[in-house]
């Protein structure tokens, strides 16, 4: 059937993008960002420089890219209209955190959770990286926007909701860096919550199924 067909080929693609973007995060921690390059990259995944910017257009991409947009974006796009702004964004981020950082105690990190410590790291440490960061907070800032739909599509509503997720991104960033400098040994989502509360207040993220 085409539609398994077409699920199956994203599998495979997913699985080969994590695959090479693990090599790359190893090596770029070993031997560091500028020391290491694409082709170096390619070699340690058994692929051909070609089929790594294939998946990964610039060097950059390697550390940088990653599926929050969508996660954040489809959990928008599910809740309620009801909430404040900054409300569903928040309570989308945290939930889209606990789904990339995969839960478990704070003692035993998972896989996903290591990857993405090793992400923050070089992201903080290397100045071409944070440069580069700053093109994937507006392309999320956007994706968000475009999530919330018909709440944003008149141009003074487009602005409250541009506004209300840049000021959600950067309390996102904030509890990034900490949680980076903690090494993960805090919950992601509980820190991305603590940032969220001192920006906006103890209630802007709500609990129970209705939130």
């Amino acid at each position: 059937m085409p539609d398994q067909n077409s699920t199956l080929r994203a599998q495979r693609r997913a699985e080969t993008q994590r695959m090479i973007q693990a090599h790359a995060l190893r090596l770029f921690t070993e031997r560091g960002y500028d020391a290491t390059t694409v082709t170096d990259v390619a070699e340690a995944a058994g692929v051909s420089p070609m089929t790594v910017y294939r998946h990964f257009p610039t060097k950059e991409d390697l550390v940088l890219f990653d599926q929050n947009g969508r996660l954040v974006a489809e959990r928008i796009a599910a809740s309620s209209a009801v909430h404040p702004l900054v409300r569903r964004i928040g309570i989308a981020l945290i939930d889209s955190a606990a789904a990339l950082t995969g839960g478990g105690h704070a003692d035993d990190l998972t896989a996903n959770r290591r990857f993405l410590l090793a992400r923050l790291r070089l992201m903080i440490s290397t100045p071409a990286l944070r440069a580069k960061h700053l093109d994937n907070h507006y392309a999320l800032q956007q994706a968000i926007v475009d999530a919330l739909g018909d709440d944003a599509t008149d141009p003074e509503d487009a602005f409250r909701a541009r506004a209300a997720a840049s000021a959600c991104l950067a309390a996102l960033h904030t509890a990034l860096v900490r949680w980076a400098e903690d090494d993960g040994r805090t919950e992601l989502p509980e820190v991305i919550a603590k940032a969220l509360a001192a920006a906006f207040g103890d209630d802007i993220v709500g609990t129970g199924p209705d939130r």
